[in-house]
């Protein structure tokens, strides 16, 4: 509406800066008139003529310049509005909610199949290859989801052995350094065995969960993706 009156208020002027125009070609014809004719219109009177047509001039693209940004702004408000009723939409179909899942495996296809270690130090394990990572909370070069959102989580881990006898494998999910559930292969003479475990946890944003590889110990994967990390929010707190 400001830019509309703006525009309007321009038109006003020009058209009234015309008027003085012929106004000043009426008064100088009838100077001329009564001065022996000598000139159209005098010096002064002309070049008053001039500046008001050049600010009538002005005053035209002033306004048709804001006519054009009074088109682009309401473009603008109309391209929000649809942009507004979009996020509506989508938190009516989550309830508002922030929504964090994701899931990995150890083996990234290229990779040679074979053992990830030993170390000799506990490492957290890299699952590269990523199937899903809404809210991109998990990093897969370091292996390490950390909270953004204060909630209550599941995760769920699996592991294979390390194929030999006996076997050497020992992975452990950990939060903050500390070793919640884990999962063992080391006596035996079975070398294809896996398991798995899980937990529902209390997260704080910044808390940090990943699953260790114990010191001196080993895992296997190959393309059959044997060894997966994944979790998600439950709800948040």
């Amino acid at each position: 509406m400001i830019l509309q009156e703006r525009f309007q208020k321009a038109l006003r002027m020009k058209g009234f800066a015309v008027f003085l125009m012929t106004l000043c070609c009426c008064l100088s014809g009838t100077q001329g008139d009564h001065e022996d004719q000598k000139a159209c219109c005098p010096s002064d009177t002309c070049s008053l003529m001039k500046e008001l047509i050049s600010i009538g001039e002005k005053l035209g693209a002033m306004g048709e310049k804001l006519g054009t940004m009074g088109d682009n702004l309401r473009l603008m408000e109309t391209r929000l509005q649809t942009s507004e009723n979009e996020v509506e939409v989508l938190k009516r179909l989550t309830g508002g909610r922030p929504q964090v899942a994701f899931s990995a495996t150890l083996w990234l296809t290229g990779d040679a199949p074979g053992n990830t270690g030993p170390f000799t130090t506990p490492i957290p394990l890299q699952y590269k290859n990523v199937f899903s990572n809404i809210g991109s909370s998990y990093n897969p070069a370091t292996g390490i989801f950390t909270a953004t959102v204060k909630g209550m989580y599941y995760f769920h881990f699996t592991m294979m052995n390390n194929l030999n006898t006996p076997p050497n494998s020992v992975v452990c999910l950990t939060k903050n350094g500390q070793r919640l559930v884990s999962v063992w292969d080391t006596v035996g003479t079975d070398a294809h065995d896996s398991g798995s475990n899980a937990v529902v946890i209390p997260l704080e944003v910044g808390d940090n969960v990943y699953v260790e590889l114990q010191a001196n110990r080993l895992v296997h994967d190959d393309r059959m993706n044997y060894n997966t990390f994944s979790g998600f929010l439950l709800f948040p707190m």
